[in-house]
């Protein structure tokens, strides 16, 4: 093979330069001039990257903005937008919950700045190479004439209405935009006065002080209070959480999470991780009802149990009763959890698995594209499935649904070893059930995990006892379960490991 000619190389090391220069060129002014519509704390927001090294949360006319450091270079504008909260308090509860436990806000923001940045190396990378395409298309012969051409007034003229025109367009000039008023931030603790108590995180932050937010002094300390107390109240049922008698896995042993009913209570999502992280568990199961009506600005919920156990090697999932709509599993399916359509899929621990969507709920898989189908018959497919795979020698392992009374007729057949579930929010079982066929299986439903009254549970404290239980595989089959309850008090009570035998 022969060797490129040197000055050859020189010239194609050239045009890649050039290429690369002008590509980020390019996609740096494409970035900072993009924007992206998300759901952030309840709200339709607009979020547009610069690099001020601030997030700066425009908030709208009632609060003040707020401003922090984002701890690098690169800054965030968010724009906060409409929002389905019906009382100006239940928006306060709900900020400060969000602020408490701010993951998985923060992971939706860098995915929305994340997927900006590629799309502007893409454009740019692109737009980049125009220019030296058309140079190249041009020819050497071609270009010397222009230059010629170029070289008179004609020229002069030319270049002139490039340079305008590069102007017009790279640094557009709204000669009607009046001055914008002098921006006056002062510190959260200056603007809520020395009688509030603010926690260390929350220090850095700054709030716009003007004429229209001097009245919001109250809101704030509403938030503060709620926040303070949200983070303190699960901070430390996490760190206690560490310290729980749980039973260990064997050496032969693997242990799933299973949370249930959540209802936007994203405080218990770090609770629920640190009990996972003391018994080494890797996989989780949740079996619906993270939110309270399964709408737009409850993303904030999925978010966060998303970011909580974004590193782990399976997440099942199913969606409950008040999961209503499409949008909670196409956000869930979206930010990598499992979801069933109807056939038998692996499980934790090399074992097997069937579960399905709540039908109170809808866009769940194939059974509920027939339309009319009632809880009773969805579970009749449901159980059918299970005990055809069973003769086929695919038994299931475990059925995941969110009310495990749709696979008690699984059980009865003795086509599964076990069901788990939730939606009654109350901690039940497991219960061994003999099958018609003389197989043993077990039903088992978790109480709720977001501690919730009727389908409420955002807020700064427990409304009821949060549940969360550890389901031991070996083998790839389920061999044993350990509930764990976590008081409004704040008190643990850890349940003795059942073992279930077959």
């Amino acid at each position: 093979m022969q060797p490129i000619p040197r000055r050859r190389l020189v010239k194609i090391l050239g045009y890649i330069a050039a290429w690369v220069v002008m590509s980020l060129a390019i996609a740096v002014t494409l970035f900072v001039s993009s924007e992206r519509t998300v759901d952030i704390a309840s709200h339709r927001a607009t979020v547009s990257p610069d690099f001020s090294g601030r997030v700066v949360v425009h908030t709208g006319p009632v609060l003040p903005d707020v401003r922090l450091p984002s701890g690098s270079r690169l800054g965030v504008d968010v724009v906060l937008g409409k929002t389905d909260a019906t009382s100006l308090d239940e928006l306060m509860t709900r900020y400060a919950a969000i602020a408490s436990q701010p993951e998985g806000q923060i992971a939706a923001v860098r995915r929305a700045i994340g997927s900006m940045a590629v799309a502007a190396l893409v454009q740019g990378a692109g737009l980049g190479a125009l220019p030296l395409v058309a140079w190249a298309a041009v020819g050497k012969q071609r270009r010397r004439e222009i230059y010629r051409r170029l070289r008179g007034r004609d020229g002069f003229v030319a270049a002139g209405v490039v340079v305008v025109l590069a102007a017009a367009i790279l640094v557009p000039i709204d000669w009607a935009k009046p001055d914008a008023p002098a921006e006056r931030w002062q510190s959260l603790r200056s603007f809520v006065g020395p009688d509030v108590e603010l926690p260390a995180e929350v220090r850095g932050v700054e709030v716009m002080s003007d004429a229209t937010t001097e009245e919001s002094h109250r809101l704030i300390e509403s938030v503060v209070s709620g926040y303070k107390q949200g983070l303190e109240f699960y901070s430390r049922a996490a760190e206690t959480a560490t310290m729980l008698g749980l039973r260990l896995p064997e050496q032969d042993e693997k242990v799933t999470l299973l949370v249930s009913d959540r209802h936007d209570n994203i405080g218990m999502d770090k609770v629920a991780r640190a009990i996972a992280d003391k018994v080494g568990a890797t996989t989780v199961f949740d079996a619906g009802d993270d939110t309270s009506t399964g709408s737009r600005w409850e993303a904030f919920s999925l978010d966060s149990v998303s970011a909580a156990f974004h590193d782990f090697e399976g997440r099942w999932a199913v969606a409950g009763n008040h999961d209503n709509g499409s949008f909670v599993r196409s956000r869930m399916e979206s930010l990598g959890w499992t979801y069933f359509d109807d056939e038998v899929i692996d499980g934790p621990d090399g074992s097997r698995m069937l579960g399905v969507d709540d039908p109170r709920s809808s866009g769940l898989g194939n059974w509920k594209d027939e339309k009319g189908l009632s809880f009773a018959e969805v579970g009749d497919r449901l159980s059918d499935a299970a005990c055809t795979a069973d003769k086929a020698g695919d038994r299931p392992n475990v059925i995941l649904v969110h009310d495990a009374a749709m696979a008690k007729g699984a059980l009865e057949r003795g086509c599964v070893d076990l069901v788990i579930g939730g939606h009654i929010h109350v901690q039940s079982g497991p219960t061994a059930i003999t099958g018609a066929n003389g197989k043993i299986g077990y039903t088992y439903t978790v109480g709720t995990t977001g501690g919730a009254a009727y389908a409420i549970a955002v807020g700064g404290k427990l409304r009821r006892p949060a549940s969360i239980a550890l389901i031991t595989y070996k083998s790839g089959r389920p061999v044993g379960i350990q509930s764990i309850l976590l008081q409004t008090n704040g008190q643990w009570e850890v349940a003795a490991w059942v073992p279930l035998t077959y």
